[in-house]
């Protein structure tokens, strides 16, 4: 989870700084030769794969930051989060793949370092391949799981990313829902909110906001990451050194690499990245097939779906996109649409006109059954005219009315106990339109590719 503050330096590095500061910062990276006598490796696709690993850094925290964040407990030699970044060949494209920490993995035969004996290949789940065997297990895992490359390793921990995140003042994120996990102590009510170090940690550590535990949080990092890289294109840090080098300071403080990824490395390609922006990244998870997979001696497991799976790293080899440019609209583009977390086709809806306006009801009945609402079709006139649009709706199905809400931006709720299923509509004098909104399931992978400006506020 931590990974996503590296991908930060690549960002950065898109500064042009001079040779000379990079240097500088590149002696203060800790090095970990990742690759040191490996064979039969897949062949080199085009572009670069970095394997981006978050390990499990409180050792390194102050006691006070141990109890303020809900770090407690030892510290244990293990990955909590693992993702592969491809950057295109050209350089406009980052392709960022979530790798389930729980998945069910083989990992190859190999000699122990510290006994010498041979050891055959056998099934763990993919987060214990660091701990069993470092970043050179984890590496041919990850490997010989995907069939894609890793050209370099990057791993980082709590303390870098706090840091890197207050370094840049702070990043933007918004939720259509309140989220609170008292295990992180995250404590969100819906809106946007700018997130600083401690907080953020918070965010992207947080397992138990829902029944989604991993899945969901991978979603909220790849969210993260997102507005991440929109903070660092929009706050100036590009443009001045200063802050660039206070800002690579902080990521590279606690970060460990390959000898192979340098100050030149950094150089080149941040030079090649200026136009860097969030639509410039997609995000995606790798396809699951089985939730609980019961592997013989790991315990439960996530199954990977090995021909989906197949198919995306087959286009992380071969360098292909995998969203699809869409047809520029005539005209001022769209808002996005704002998820929530019910499916608009199973929250009925009544509407009624509160004004005077001939066929109010009606063109808001229209257009939120365009975005999706089981509207009646049979719009109604309210008994007196109202200033504001409001929601009825029974305390039961409160999750519904947020979708609606999502829908009617600035509406008031109103609780009606006992009113039922139906949500009730009575359209005000300061209705404006109807916004667009998605259903966004927490249970399950991310359905599809999504590019980084779709997942920002």
């Amino acid at each position: 989870m931590r990974a996503v503050s590296t991908l930060s330096v690549v960002v950065l590095a898109s500064a042009g700084i001079g040779h000379a500061v990079i240097s500088s910062l590149d002696a203060g990276i800790a090095r970990v030769d990742a690759f040191k006598d490996m064979k039969n490796r897949p062949r080199a696709g085009h572009g670069m794969n970095v394997l981006l690993v978050g390990t499990d850094g409180r050792d390194k925290i102050t006691e006070q930051e141990r109890r303020a964040y809900r770090l407690g407990g030892a510290p244990c030699h293990c990955t909590d989060t693992m993702m592969i970044v491809h950057i295109s060949d050209s350089r406009e494209r980052a392709t960022v793949v979530s790798l389930p920490r729980d998945s069910y993995a083989e990992a190859p035969a190999r000699t122990d370092p510290a006994t010498g004996q041979q050891r055959p290949a056998h099934p763990v789940r993919l987060n214990a391949a660091y701990s069993e065997g470092g970043p050179q297990l984890t590496v041919r895992t990850v490997e010989n799981m995907t069939g894609v490359k890793i050209d370099h390793y990057l791993e980082v921990d709590f303390t870098s990313f706090m840091k890197t995140v207050d370094v840049l003042g702070g990043v933007k994120i918004c939720t259509p829902n309140p989220l609170k996990d008292a295990y992180s102590g995250l404590d969100l009510t819906p809106g946007t909110h700018t997130l600083m170090g401690g907080q953020a940690l918070e965010y992207v550590r947080a397992r138990h906001v829902d029944g989604t535990s991993d899945l969901g949080r991978m979603k909220r990092q790849q969210k993260f990451l997102a507005a991440l890289i929109d903070r660092t294109a929009t706050s100036g840090v590009l443009l001045n050194p200063l802050k660039f080098r206070d800002v690579t300071r902080a990521v590279l403080g606690s970060v460990r690499a390959d000898e192979g990824f340098g100050a030149d490395e950094l150089l080149d390609l941040g030079r090649a990245m200026r136009n860097f922006s969030p639509s410039s990244s997609e995000f995606t998870t790798v396809p699951i097939a089985q939730m609980n997979y019961d592997a013989k001696g790991i315990g439960s497991t996530l199954k990977w779906d090995q021909p989906k799976a197949e198919q995306l790293f087959s286009s992380l080899r071969d360098d292909k996109p995998l969203t699809v440019d869409q047809p520029k609209p005539h005209g001022p583009a769209p808002a996005p649409a704002t998820p929530v977390e019910v499916d608009p086709r199973t929250v009925r809806v009544q509407v009624a006109n509160g004004t005077a306006t001939s066929g109010l009801a009606k063109r808001v009945d229209a257009a939120l059954a365009a975005t999706g609402f089981a509207t009646t079709h049979q719009p109604a006139t309210a008994p007196s005219h109202v200033p504001h649009t409001v929601i009825s709706y029974d305390p039961r199905w409160d999750r519904s009315a947020r979708a609606l809400a999502a829908a009617l931006q600035g509406a008031e709720l109103r609780a009606v106990p006992g009113q039922g299923p139906l949500l009730k509509v009575t359209a005000g004098a300061d209705f404006k339109d109807v916004h667009r909104v998605r259903f966004e399931d927490p249970g399950q992978p991310q359905p599809a590719p999504v590019r980084g400006n779709e997942v920002v506020c």
